[in-house]
């Protein structure tokens, strides 16, 4: 069975928020469909695992921001790199409450949707949230971006919390020595440099780094990094 016929099918890219009582979390996340027409009903794929998945869960409300196709990696990796339990991620990002409660990303957002849930479906590693269209609105007229866009030209990281997520097989063996590139954000870890933010000392070769260290843009681990060439 080849798996990668899945790639085939076509996502979107999406910031999923939520609340519970009044903390705020979001996160990346490429499943978003509608269900229904009358009444406007959509559906949102959800990691049991993620923070966002108890919020909704306990709130029964979420909104769906529609991330443009221009927005930066940086700014992907924030909602889709790091945890709500560590960091409050709308610190310093431009929002909005919405009619249900449920934060509203209003940069890099060409439009939102928030839904209150009327249905769910467990589907194993993922809860398959069911929401009627509460409001929506259009932020700005820009094109959307897809995930084929934001994997293939934005390089970004086939995450394994995706419902969409393949593991991939066949990567080329990294060799020792020289400067190494940050899949997820582009950050260029440089041995004669270190990290000395991390602990990491100048001279420090990226082999030797701790299993633990991840990058101090995105917080990819080291598993994301590939040898500049």
């Amino acid at each position: 069975m080849n798996l990668k016929t899945l790639h085939k099918i076509n996502y979107g890219m999406y910031i999923v928020s939520s609340i519970s009582d009044k903390n705020l979390n979001g996160q990346i996340a490429n499943t978003v469909f509608q269900i229904s027409a009358e009444p406007p009903t959509i559906a949102v794929s959800i990691n049991k695992q993620n923070l966002t998945h108890d919020f909704i869960k306990g709130s029964k409300v979420f909104a769906v921001s529609i991330i443009s196709k221009e927005t930066q990696i940086e700014f992907i990796s924030r909602f889709g790199f790091k945890s709500g339990r560590d960091i409050d991620k709308f610190k310093g990002v431009s929002y909005k409450i919405g009619m249900t409660g449920a934060p509203i990303i209003l940069e890099n957002t060409v439009g939102y949707l928030e839904a209150e849930v009327i249905n769910s479906v467990d589907v194993g590693t993922h809860t398959v949230f069911i929401g009627k269209v509460v409001d929506a609105d259009i932020i700005k007229e820009s094109e959307p971006m897809t995930y084929s866009y934001y994997y293939e030209v934005k390089h970004g990281m086939n995450s394994k919390k995706a419902p969409t997520y393949i593991k991939e097989e066949g990567k080329p063996e990294i060799k020792e020595g020289g400067r190494y590139k940050c899949k997820v954000c582009g950050y260029i870890y440089d041995p004669q440099k270190g990290d000395p933010d991390s602990g990491v000392r100048p001279g420090t070769p990226f082999e030797k780094l701790p299993d633990n260290w991840v990058c101090p843009v995105c917080g990819a681990g080291k598993d994301q990094f590939e040898k500049e060439v």
